[in-house]
């Protein structure tokens, strides 16, 4: 399923075999929340632009169309014409995101629909089932994203029951494996580590987690909510060592180029973030040089591509000055050609990490663009 084929110092290179294909590691997975990138983006553009996984959203796909809906039609594979690995979040996340629609206790955590204001009920067996019916390759147990800063005593809390969600879902995805009708009966489990900003917390939950040795792999969430980024930087050098080696790590909801090259000099194989694709639809463009806010108006009469060096179709065919003005007229082909660019920047990002830890240049790798791609141009 998962092999480490060479390391330079804690980075990691690796291959990762799912139902429906393989995955070069590190990798940065394409979040298609309710089935589509936002910003006009299909299935079929993310394999143009080099994605290997896309990830899409539970509580979301469950609200509308509704996963049992997904099933009978195949599965979310069929349903959104993508073929090739995906990864499906637990609703966790939105424990975090909804908090004033939720309420949590043991058996699971209750939502108040952001759509209709309807009752939702979401515990470890249902996300499971959810999960299931949808058919992704990889299914995130069901957890709680805390808040930072949390108080201590919450947080462990939160941890504990964390554990016991774990447990409960481990049986649960058996349970849905082994069905008849199950749209994807390999489908894989990944536990969550949690504990918010608290060394001891996150060191005991993750021992405690690697040691559910049912899990295909393990996640860091909880961060990048609101805490300084050498904080989380902080998280994960407690959180990697205590990691099973031979299993993929993830490290959820983060983030920018430069908490990527940074997180995989840590140890870290998977990424996912809407931030790309988000900051796209606010002209927010990402270069080799560093970062463009597109509306500017030196951009105005500016004929160069974007990035000179960058082939996806927003580069290959228009200049800086016509993505300028689809941007001031409010044309949707600004943000389609937009967050095409940005997500294929983060691929042409993991394919140069891979191709430096290949070359067993990671090192100079980071230490030249680690900073340059964090600054505004």
């Amino acid at each position: 399923m998962f092999k480490v084929l060479k390391t330079e110092g804690r980075a990691r290179r690796g291959h990762f075999t799912c139902a429906h294909g393989e995955v070069q590691t590190p990798v940065f997975m394409n979040v298609g929340t309710q089935g589509a990138i936002k910003g006009a983006v299909s299935a079929f553009d993310l394999k143009d632009i080099g994605c290997q996984v896309e990830l899409s959203n539970t509580y979301h796909l469950h609200l509308r169309p509704g996963d049992q809906v997904v099933k009978e039609l195949g599965g979310l594979h069929k349903f959104m014409r993508w073929d090739g690995p995906m990864l499906t979040d637990s609703g966790g996340f939105q424990v975090f995101s909804l908090s004033g629609l939720r309420k949590i206790k043991e058996e699971g955590v209750t939502f108040a629909s952001h759509l209709d204001g309807r009752r939702i009920f979401m515990g470890p067996e249902e996300s499971m089932t959810i999960q299931a019916n949808l058919g992704a390759d990889i299914a995130m147990a069901f957890d709680e994203c805390v808040e930072n800063p949390a108080k201590y005593d919450y947080a462990k809390a939160s941890c504990e029951r964390t554990l016991r969600w774990l447990d409960r879902c481990i049986e649960e995805h058996k349970r849905q494996k082994s069905l008849p009708d199950a749209v994807n009966p390999n489908q894989m489990l990944f536990g969550i580590n949690q504990g918010a900003t608290f060394p001891d917390l996150r060191a005991w939950h993750m021992a405690e987690t690697a040691k559910r040795d049912y899990c295909d792999g393990f996640a860091i969430g909880g961060l990048a909510v609101g805490e300084e980024t050498q904080v989380m930087y902080d998280i994960i050098d407690v959180v990697e060592p205590l990691m099973p080696k031979d299993k993929p790590r993830y490290l959820m909801g983060v983030g920018t180029p430069s908490n990527i090259i940074e997180a995989v000099a840590r140890g870290v194989d998977f990424f996912d973030c809407v931030m790309p694709a988000r900051n796209a639809r606010h002209a927010k463009l990402y270069t080799w040089e560093g970062a463009v806010n597109i509306k500017n108006e030196k951009y105005k009469l500016d004929d160069r591509p974007v990035d000179p060096t960058c082939d996806c179709p927003l580069c290959k065919n228009f200049s800086r000055a016509y993505l300028r003005h689809l941007f001031a007229a409010d044309e949707m082909l600004a943000m389609r050609l937009a967050v095409l660019h940005n997500l294929a920047f983060y691929n042409e990002l993991m394919a140069r990490i891979r191709q430096a830890l290949d070359g067993e240049c990671f090192a100079q790798f980071r230490a030249e663009y680690s900073e340059k791609l964090s600054r505004r141009i």
